[in-house]
């Protein structure tokens, strides 16, 4: 083989691409249609949001639904798990082991009490709260060291009213409220995956003003 055919022979041949990274995106809720649209639901709502812009579909999968996009490079895998709140290390476990996910590209969105209605705040670790599903989390994938989304629910319960106040329905006035703020967490989750988090903690972490 002449020079020549050998450079033509090794330039015309396809260099492997780089793999495309992955971004495991996980909405916290319970699954059923007395479920939906209830304060603790707001994962699967940002997520659903998310899908939407998106234009990706969620299919039934194991231990939840997935939908997955490609975004600016990226390869978002979103997950509501169908494990019920309590067992949603489960599911984030296991996709996270079969997606071959690396723990710093999981982003876990939930609702939050102690932030006031609408505020947003992304960490890359912290403690569950008192958040049974964040919990669950933590406790099977032993660390509580991986980026979450806590979206503000706000306190306006009576004392021991909590159960009843999560698993309500948002009121009128408050679904005017976060409504924005979906979108809101929505342009977070694709800053995360973009962007990185420090990035997105200083253009997203914000506190809504209760009226």
């Amino acid at each position: 083989m002449s020079i020549i055919h050998f450079f033509k022979s090794f330039f015309s041949k396809e260099k492997p691409q780089e793999s495309m990274k992955k971004y495991l995106i996980v909405g916290l809720g319970n699954v059923g249609s007395m479920y939906r649209h209830t304060r603790h639901n707001i994962g699967f709502e940002v997520l659903d949001a998310l899908a939407e812009s998106q234009k990706a579909v969620f299919e039934p999968a194991k231990l939840g639904s997935l939908a997955r996009f490609r975004y600016k490079g990226r390869q978002f895998i979103l997950l509501k798990p169908s494990t019920y709140m309590n067992l949603s290390g489960k599911a984030v476990r296991y996709w996270l082991q079969k997606e071959k996910v690396p723990l710093e590209n999981l982003l876990v969105i939930s609702d939050d009490l102690s932030l006031t209605l609408g505020s947003l705040r992304m960490k890359p670790k912290g403690n569950a709260g008192g958040h049974n599903g964040l919990q669950h989390i933590q406790d099977l994938l032993q660390t509580n060291k991986y980026p979450r989304l806590r979206f503000g629910i706000g306190h306006d319960f009576p004392r021991g009213g909590q159960s009843d106040f999560v698993l309500g329905k948002w009121e009128e006035a408050e679904a005017k409220t976060i409504q924005p703020r979906i979108e809101k967490a929505v342009q977070a989750v694709l800053s995360f995956g973009t962007s990185g988090i420090n990035h997105t903690m200083n253009h997203f972490n914000e506190s809504v003003t209760a009226k």
